[in-house]
């Protein structure tokens, strides 16, 4: 596709969402004199369908209201993404929305405040060949949001989903980076960074009516209050609410606020139901089994289903300089894994039969911050589940966690101190 049909397209797209904008107003306006519309569409399944349209994929969606909207496609692999300001998808994943057999996967929900995202994860390159939003004529308020789907061939589709989204759409970028956080010798504040992972449109793993996401935000949100009272400890959330924020957020959140040390919370499920107990992660290439590479996997899948691409990040220079720094960070994340270990052993409690683990999770691959993944159990089991939601089995946890983080930062200080000398 020449750069020309692309901005075609992205004016297309950017006329179709100030026109919708102009009709949320009204439907917004309509509301306040006595339909009781807020500003939060929600999605209406009933006559809402995707499905297969010849050798194509049409896309009808009901809303109760206008809202601002954007679509654009996205590679590697093929996905269509639709932004709204702000639709309530409720469990869309749970209906029997889409009988296309060109749609692999679906997701949708927060994205971030005031936007929400469906993500359609296709099995080939398709280009938009229409898109619109259409208010309802009867007057109640509603719209449908149409949109037809084309094969187009590879090299075009790449052409179009790389191109790079007009500036007032563009999601936050990674925070700007700053110096190296140099080793502390035990002054100031240690800056911890807790990292609960998935959130808004990745609930993460889901067992019945728990999900991780909510599981490990609410464990985290306790862990940050017991640190703040021991003293000594600045705590940054990378996410304090159910907010979908992308891996290479989480690590710019972490190295934003010059943080010591990054600790990531999870509670998976391993398909095969035989992970039982608490597991901590250290960042290596090669994983410690197929399990772990398994989950690592799954991992970075949530994030490219939610729109954002981790692949081809770093250039060759680049991933040199990391691994340069790392040879100094790993072990110390390596030295925080097993003093989390012996912590968590010495509460007495539960832990896998391997409890420290190896595998390539994106989110601690930061090259300069000591960073460390906690799965505190696994939804899968039974067992597990009982304890995450028991709140002693909570307190003990985290208890165990400062012991550690109290032991880990007294013995880099001193080791700091005689790098130093």
């Amino acid at each position: 596709m020449s750069g020309f049909s692309r901005v075609i397209r992205w004016i297309v797209l950017v006329a179709v969402v100030m026109l919708s904008a102009t009709a949320g107003a009204v439907a917004q306006q309509a509301g306040a004199s006595g339909s009781g519309l807020s500003a939060l569409a929600r999605f209406e399944p009933e006559g809402s369908s995707i499905r297969d349209a010849g050798d194509g994929i049409a896309v009808d969606l009901n809303i109760s209201q206008p809202v601002p909207w954007r679509v654009r496609t996205l590679a590697d692999p093929p996905r269509l993404v639709l932004d709204f300001r702000e639709v309530d998808w409720g469990r869309i994943e749970d209906r029997a929305l889409s009988t296309a057999a060109h749609v692999r996967d679906l997701r949708a929900g927060l994205l971030q405040p005031g936007w929400s995202r469906l993500v359609l994860q296709l099995d080939g390159p398709f280009k938009v060949a229409s898109a619109e939003m259409r208010t309802d004529p009867s007057g109640r308020g509603g719209a449908v949001v149409r949109l037809t789907l084309r094969p187009e061939p590879m090299a075009a589709f790449r052409a179009a989903s790389a191109a790079p989204d007009p500036a007032r759409w563009t999601l936050p970028r990674p925070a700007t980076m700053p110096a190296s956080q140099r080793q502390k010798r035990g002054e100031g504040p240690l800056v911890v960074v807790l990292d609960p992972g998935h959130g808004g449109i990745d609930p993460g793993a889901v067992e019945g009516k728990v999900h991780e996401a909510d599981v490990v935000l609410a464990f985290a949100r306790k862990l940050k209050e017991a640190l703040l009272r021991a003293g000594g400890i600045k705590v940054v959330m990378t996410r304090d609410e159910d907010v979908f924020v992308p891996l290479e957020t989480r690590i710019s959140i972490a190295r934003a606020a010059k943080a010591d040390l990054f600790l990531a919370i999870h509670a998976d499920a391993i398909p095969e139901g035989r992970a039982i107990g608490a597991t901590v992660y250290t960042l290596a290439e090669k994983a410690t089994d197929r399990a772990s590479e398994l989950l690592a996997e799954r991992h970075d899948r949530d994030d490219l289903l939610a729109g954002v691409d981790l692949t081809g990040q770093d250039d060759e220079v680049a991933g040199v300089l990391m691994d340069l720094a790392r040879t100094e960070t790993m072990p110390r994340s390596e030295r925080f894994a097993r003093d989390l270990v012996t912590a968590i052993k010495a509460a007495k409690l539960h832990m896998h039969r391997h409890p420290h683990q190896q595998a390539a999770f994106s989110v601690l691959k930061s090259a300069d911050i000591p960073s460390v993944l906690l799965e505190l159990g696994f939804l899968s089991s039974k067992s597990d589940r009982k304890r995450l939601r028991d709140p002693k089995w909570q307190a003990t946890m985290v208890g165990a966690i400062i012991s550690a983080i109290r032991v880990w930062a007294v013995q880099d200080a001193a080791e700091a101190a005689l790098l130093r000398q």
